[in-house]
């Protein structure tokens, strides 16, 4: 082991196929129960068999060996069904979301598959007119029932199921069988699952720590709790613990803080929940957590209950690395600033190379580049310290984003926080601070989140001058992605201070909307006035309502008004707009682009109507002139504002790959 690569390593991983697993405890147990979903509960051997003639009906539908079925069920039983399916007809399986339309195009544009599978009502919502072949569950019931009742005779494919990674651009990431089991293995050996256990996975379907998670239920003859509707609403799975006495849950940092948080009309006295006692172990992934952070939701859980802090990517099938605290040697300095991710899973490797982190899966694949940096500590354990892409360039040097963050919670007012650059100051850019209380507790018992003065002098000695951040903004909790992770782009973009230290009435506040819509109205006022008191002098004859009758002069009148208040809005847009749309994050020529073309549109009616109403309409070259030198400007206008309004603003620059 050289010093650019660190390496931590674990034993070999085993074959065989997890449908093959599930029919086992099929047969084994068929009326032991595999899926709850709140409503008909169904057993191994009812789903086995529902799963067997949905196969049957994949093929005579005619699924090519190996092809990949897209499912999209708005019921998630009826999901796993379609998964099972897929496998014992010897197809890959493939989940998407339909409860968010939009998301699903693009993740069925990545994935390009020969089939979906959906219902009748999701259809319509999912057709993006390629003609996919659609197998709607509900209006084929009665053809499906009518098939065989057992598996048919097919020879498992070499890819198992197509995971999608989170992002604006989601990837398809292709899975074999090897590594689908393996992954499950391992989870299952770190995990200790019984067929006594009952399973909750809080992710979405499409989400890989439920596309592939699915197998820690059913592989290991335990039960899956399933969401009455298609995903879990805000308290339902702190109810469904307690209802269906669930021993495991798989769930993201936002789903544990509300899994461990009061219920509605509870006080938080800071103590375990007497309702969770049926949970043994609680594993939360999808994105980093300091080691605060995880001692709190421990103390949160009733005594013996195991929490596991998990790293995993899509690539090893949501295995990666896992940190018990338990397990710790002492106590940490720093836990408000220390991330730390573990140790491998059975099976997994992790390396550090020139301070990045790959992670190899369990069934012994290659390595794969996370984008995560890392150090590897003298105590065998993998520590985080920040995200490639997150890092900020400023005044020639690099910023570390994850350092400034864990130097920032540690105010004893902070519970999270993400620094990050936005539009503005006087380099063009300036760091941002985005601050939210702590989870647990009434606000009250703490100091509050920091104004900008008071976080600046907190900062003062413990962060370079150039690192301290220029703008604060306190947000109830950070925005997060499907997966669970902080979402950066999501953040609102504060307001621009502007000269002399007060904000722009035109930029955005930490809500995200325009503050100066009012405003721009009034002070077009002044310049429209103007406007309207030149047309007397510029062009009086195409002013002159003389001889024109009523109700129609008055219109014609407040015609002429509006477009002298237009001419002012183009005016104070000219001086204040550019600002505001620079907050957008798009590329910047664009936005000047753009910004012009706004101004062009509002400032131009003014000019234009007064000379188009004083040109004699047959002569032509004066009509040609004002052609080209008013409408096919406005045309073009339009054209560079549609191409700004479609624009992405600033999205992350890379698919991530993590669980």
């Amino acid at each position: 082991m050289t010093q650019e690569s660190e390496s931590i390593r674990s034993g070999p991983r085993t074959t065989d196929t997890v449908v093959g697993r599930f029919e086992q405890w099929a047969r084994d147990a068929p009326d032991a129960f595999a899926v709850l979903s709140g409503q008909a509960d169904i057993t191994y051997g009812e789903l086995d068999a529902r799963a067997n003639r949905l196969a049957h009906h994949l093929l005579r539908a005619g699924l090519p060996a190996g092809a990949t079925v897209a499912v999209a069920a708005s019921r998630r039983a009826d999901g796993v069904t379609a998964v099972l399916a897929a496998l014992k007809a010897g197809g890959a399986y493939a989940l998407v979301d339909p409860e968010s339309p939009q998301v699903a195009h693009r993740q069925l544009q990545a994935l390009g598959p020969f089939m979906l599978i959906t219902r009748t009502a999701d259809r319509a919502r999912l057709d993006d007119g390629s003609g996919l072949p659609t197998i709607c569950l509900d209006a084929e019931a009665e053809t499906i029932s009518a098939h065989p009742a057992h598996a048919p005779d097919t020879v498992p494919g070499p890819t198992a199921a197509v995971l999608l990674t989170g992002g604006a651009r989601p990837r398809a990431v292709r899975v074999g069988q090897a590594r689908l089991l393996a992954a499950y293995t391992s989870w299952a050996e770190l995990g200790g699952f019984t067929p006594q256990d009952r399973h909750l996975i809080t992710a979405r379907p499409d989400v890989t720590a439920f596309a592939a998670g699915w197998t820690r239920a059913l592989c290991s003859g335990g039960a899956l709790a399933l969401p009455r509707l298609g995903h879990w609403t805000r308290h339902e799975p702190r109810r469904r613990v307690e209802a269906d006495e669930v021993t495991v849950v798989h769930t993201d940092p936002r789903d544990a803080y509300r899994l461990l948080g009061p219920l509605p009309g509870q006080e938080d006295l800071g103590r375990p929940e007497p309702g969770l006692r049926s949970l043994r172990l609680l594993t939360v992934t999808g994105d980093r957590l300091f080691v605060d952070e995880q001692a709190e939701l421990h103390r949160r859980l009733p005594t013996g209950v195991r929490l596991l802090s998990v790293y995993a990517t899509t690539e090893a099938a949501g295995c990666g690395t896992w940190l018990d605290l338990s397990r710790l040697p002492g106590p940490q300095d720093r836990p408000g600033r220390t991330c730390l991710l573990g140790t491998p899973f059975p099976g997994c490797r992790a390396e550090v190379r020139d301070g990045q982190i790959h992670l190899a899966p369990p069934d012994g694949g290659d390595t794969v580049p996370t984008g995560d940096h890392g150090r590897l500590r003298a105590d065998g354990l993998l520590e985080y310290t920040g995200r490639a892409r997150d890092r900020i360039s400023a005044a020639h040097r690099t910023i570390d984003a994850h350092h400034a963050e864990s130097v920032v919670r540690e105010h004893p007012g902070v519970g999270s926080a993400i620094v990050r650059d936005v539009p503005g100051g006087p380099s063009g850019r300036r760091l941002v601070a985005y601050l939210a209380l702590p989870p647990f507790g009434p606000p009250g018992r703490r100091p509050g989140l920091p104004d900008l003065a008071g976080l600046r002098a907190y900062l003062h000695g413990k962060l370079p001058d150039e690192e301290i951040p220029s703008g604060v903004v306190h947000l109830g909790s950070l925005p997060r992605t499907r997966s669970g992770r902080e979402d950066r782009e999501a953040l609102p973009l504060p307001a621009h201070p502007a000269r002399g230290g007060t904000a722009s009435k035109f930029s955005r506040d930490a809500g995200g909307g325009l503050t100066g819509a009012g405003v721009l109205g009034c002070l077009a006022f002044f310049p429209g006035l103007l406007a309207f008191a030149l047309t007397f002098i510029l062009w009086p004859r195409s002013v002159d309502l003389t001889g024109v009758p009523g109700p129609w002069s008055t219109l014609f009148f407040l015609l002429y008004v509006f477009e002298c208040m237009a001419f002012g809005a183009g005016v104070v847009f000219l001086l204040v707009g550019r600002r505001p749309m620079q907050a957008q994050g798009r590329p910047p020529r664009l936005t000047k682009a753009a910004h012009l073309a706004v101004v062009y549109l509002l400032a131009s009616w003014w000019p234009q109507d007064n000379l188009y109403r004083l040109a004699d309409k047959y002569d032509y070259p004066r009509q040609a002139l004002l052609v080209y030198t008013f409408n096919i400007p406005l045309m073009i206008a339009a054209f560079v504002l549609a191409v700004y309004l479609t624009q992405p603003s600033r999205t992350d620059p890379s698919d991530s790959d993590d669980d």
